[in-house]
């Protein structure tokens, strides 16, 4: 049983199109997609690894969120192949792959709305912020 208990939300002007890039450049596989009028998506959950990300369509009450703020970051197991991955099926690639102070790999990447992602192979849970003090 996996008991996260942040799950990002995102909303996008166009969320089929969304879904539809993230599993294709990130590897999101989808969880769960329900859709109202004029196909819209009316709730969206993606995974990522054990993490979820929830989306949907933007609407008179929810604006598309196009990057106006953070990013979502996911841990992958290889940035490198990840990163070619996303460069491949069209990521807007912000920044290269590199190597982090704290013994990670990164890279970061845009959606087509402009949300900001990034991954990499730092696992919060597992690195030792008590030796890093």
């Amino acid at each position: 049983m996996n008991n996260a208990t942040v799950f990002p939300s995102l909303k996008y002007d166009n969320a089929s199109a969304a879904i539809d890039f993230l599993t294709g450049a990130f590897g999101a596989e989808r969880h769960a997609v329900y859709t109202g009028e004029n196909d819209s998506v009316v709730h969206a959950e993606l995974r990522f690894g054990n993490g979820l990300v929830m989306l949907g369509s933007a609407r008179g009450d929810f604006a598309a969120t196009r990057g106006g703020g953070g990013g979502i970051y996911v841990v992958v197991e290889d940035a490198d192949a990840h990163h070619e991955q996303a460069r491949s099926a069209g990521a807007q690639i912000t920044r290269a792959p590199y190597d982090s102070d704290y013994g990670s790999r990164e890279y970061s990447a845009q959606d087509p709305e402009g949300n900001a992602w990034h991954f990499g192979t730092y696992q919060p849970f597992e690195f030792d912020h008590a030796a890093a003090s």
